[in-house]
């Protein structure tokens, strides 16, 4: 068995965000896989409020590369992100006939991991399929000889009927009374 090499992993992450986790979770299943650049331009153009807050961990993370590793930013990759639930803040609210309704506020604790972007590892989206998943390309159709005689030219001109237009009626005496 081959042993492999310990790659260097960078994490950040934000606990009690204020944020269902399943809505998180929406958001992180987008930027996971990608690199770090593309993460961010995903996150900024997604209009769910949950973005935000993943975008504030992913910038965390890349400074905690470049800050505590070295690492530049650009060169990394999402190679984990995932969202835990935290502590649900339970409230309650006054109903009809003297009844209370449970109010459940929601926390979750957002994590992503960043690795370096290795030239023989690539991350799993931007991997290319093998050669036996291709499609096989489409053969073009083959068209039709074209005729550069004037005279077949003619030959089809005259077979096809003008088309006329109907006369208008003209509006008579009679027909107005």
């Amino acid at each position: 068995m081959a042993t492999e090499t310990p790659t260097q992993e960078v994490h950040a992450q934000a606990k009690w965000v204020r944020t269902s986790p399943r809505k998180a979770r929406l958001v992180v299943e987008h930027i996971r896989g990608r690199s770090v650049p593309e993460a961010r331009t995903v996150l900024a153009f997604t209009t769910r409020a949950a973005a935000r807050d993943v975008e504030k961990v992913l910038r965390s993370a890349i400074a905690n590369a470049e800050a505590n590793h070295g690492l530049v930013g650009d060169d990394l990759y999402v190679s984990a992100a995932y969202v835990d639930a935290g502590p649900t803040l339970k409230r309650w609210r006054a109903r009809a006939r003297g009844r209370a309704a449970r109010i459940r506020k929601h926390t979750c604790h957002i994590t992503v991991k960043l690795a370096p972007l290795a030239v023989e590892a690539k991350p799993a989206r931007a991997r290319a399929k093998p050669a036996a998943e291709e499609k096989p390309t489409r053969k073009p159709r083959a068209s039709k000889p074209k005729q550069t005689e004037p005279a077949a030219e003619a030959a089809v001109a005259e077979e096809k009927p003008k088309r006329t237009r109907a006369p208008r009626r003209k509006k008579t005496e009679e027909a107005e009374s």
